[in-house]
């Protein structure tokens, strides 16, 4: 079997995040997706006994599912053993969790995942570890992403180096996501985003925040050679030009896109086999089937 392509560095992913913890996390991301993990799971009326968080998670996390009733043990997974530790922890790369099959009821993963190399791989692994029945809910950063500073820094690039390097991590897309999760195995998979404006006085600022969340580039492929500053400040002044507000103060995309799926029991609902309807939609809809070669009006 081919290994997958290896688009991280995950060794520096991990110092990056060590680094961001360091100097005081920026976590406006982990709390907003905390909040509609709560209110997504409280729209499912049934209990799960044992939860898995996979990633990093912060304390938003960890409480929003400690408040609710539903959710009964939580074993939090992750690579960096965090600062603070509430409950019960496992050190774990999500590209080779340890756990055995079916073991839990629920699995959730916050802004972790879009930094995984072998997405499909982790995402048949965490099917594996769910019971029958059991939930998967992830949140991923999306391919509309920072679409403002690739432009920035592409144009930048192209205007004072004469050519471009990738700066900005290939984050997936809805519908590709949508497919992966059918391919790993997850009955009735459905995936919607959720897009977040974020506005900063400068595009220093808007860095700044990404090394606080220690989401600065990762790619293996990225330039070794430290940035140009003459190219840093074309970025920030094309930023500023292209992507402000009237009182000049610029904008950042952040798209969270949302995965959810269930570990196949048979007393879910299953789609008919086709040939199997016995209404006509012609019927349904009280109107008159055309014939193949009838023209309307006819």
């Amino acid at each position: 079997m081919a290994a997958s392509p290896q688009i991280f560095d995950r060794s520096l992913l991990r110092r990056r995040r060590r680094r961001a913890a360091a100097i005081g996390p920026a976590d406006f991301l982990f709390d907003r997706v905390a909040a509609d993990l709560a209110e997504r799971l409280a729209a499912v009326l049934r209990r799960f006994d044992l939860a898995l968080v996979l990633g990093r998670s912060g304390e938003a996390v960890q409480m929003a599912l400690a408040a609710l009733g539903s959710v009964g043990t939580v074993i939090a997974a992750d690579s960096l053993m965090p600062a603070r530790r509430a409950g019960l922890f496992v050190a774990a790369d999500e590209e080779a969790l340890p756990f055995r099959d079916a073991a839990f009821d629920l699995a959730v993963s916050t802004l972790t995942l879009q930094f995984v190399n072998d997405l499909p791989g982790t995402l048949v692994q965490v099917r594996r570890s769910l019971k029958p029945d059991g939930l998967f809910l992830a949140a991923l950063i999306g391919g509309e992403s920072l679409s403002e500073l690739r432009h920035a820094f592409a144009t930048a690039e192209s205007e004072v180096e004469g050519g471009i390097s990738p700066r900005v991590a290939p984050f997936a897309d809805l519908r590709d996501l949508g497919a992966l999760l059918q391919r790993a195995g997850f009955a009735l998979p459905v995936t919607d985003t959720d897009r977040l404006i974020v506005r900063y006085d400068t595009a220093f600022d808007l860095m700044h925040d990404l090394r606080r969340m220690g989401a600065t580039n990762v790619l293996i492929d990225r330039r070794r050679a430290p940035l140009r500053r003459a190219t840093l400040l074309r970025m920030a002044e094309i930023y500023g030009q292209r992507f402000s507000d009237s009182d000049g103060r610029i904008r950042a995309t952040f798209e969270i896109v949302w995965l959810s799926g269930w570990a196949p029991h048979p007393s879910q609902q299953q789609p008919l086999a086709p040939g199997s309807a016995k209404t006509r939609l012609a019927d349904a809809l009280g109107t008159h089937e055309l014939s193949a070669g009838e023209k309307a009006g006819s």
